[in-house]
């Protein structure tokens, strides 16, 4: 099983000879459940993983038979980090059953230490907390692209954000002010002619690529001369 998001009936679990095996994106026990790569991202983890185990009644408890690491890049969206893990995992899941076959690998029992839950990723949780950290900000809207999709709301209608840069790391592209210098408000816009500032409760973002209800994506400088910006003109935090 890989991604089947859905409970197998307790009394299919005895039939295969070895049981059911999954490979799941975590390092069990951490971030058991449905979207581990996401809250891995948000949570802020340098390194991730996959793990095979055997699949029980409870949720990703069952004991485990092989483990591969990843590490987490700080500029990684949840899609690309899947990716990867899935490429990977695919060679420890075909390792895994070999070896089973084989007679060689017996599982092992997850530590009752450093248990995480991962729950699914809902619409509403991807709504960018402009009141929160700049750092939490760009982690958010990493562990929800490419699904189910940052987003904010800007005069009453629904704007995907798509992943940003930490504005204390970057200068303005159109080579004016750094963009430490100007301070603003938790969800308050600044755009220039080649950048749009958005702020957070530790300092501000560089907003990348946005996209409006109904439209494609666009370069966020350029949405913003679309609609003309206003001086002190904010997003709807939650």
């Amino acid at each position: 099983m890989v991604a089947y998001g859905a409970l197998i009936p307790a009394s299919t679990l005895t039939i295969p000879a070895h049981g059911w095996i999954n490979l799941h994106f975590s390092l069990l026990p951490a971030w058991r459940g449905a979207a581990p790569v996401q809250h891995a991202i948000m949570a802020g983890d340098e390194v991730t993983g996959a793990t095979t185990f055997l699949v029980e009644p409870g949720l990703d408890t069952g004991p485990t038979f092989g483990v591969m690491t990843e590490s987490i890049k700080s500029d990684d969206t949840s899609g690309e980090l899947l990716w990867r893990l899935a490429r990977a995992g695919a060679g420890l899941l075909v390792a895994t059953l070999d070896a089973l076959e084989a007679g060689e690998l017996h599982g092992v029992a997850q530590s009752a230490e450093g248990v995480s839950l991962a729950p699914k990723i809902s619409v509403e949780d991807a709504r960018v907390r402009w009141s929160t950290p700049a750092l939490a900000v760009d982690r958010q809207i990493r562990g929800c692209t490419p699904a189910p999709g940052a987003w904010t709301t800007f005069r009453g209608e629904r704007l995907k954000i798509h992943p940003v840069a930490l504005a204390v790391e970057a200068p303005l592209a159109d080579g004016g002010e750094s963009s430490s210098c100007q301070l603003l408000a938790p969800a308050e816009i600044a755009a220039t002619k080649r950048a749009v500032r958005v702020g957070t409760a530790s300092g501000m973002v560089l907003l990348g690529a946005v996209q409006p209800q109904g439209k494609k994506p666009m370069d966020a400088a350029d949405w913003a001369r679309g609609v003309s910006i206003e001086p002190g003109e904010k997003f709807a935090d939650e």
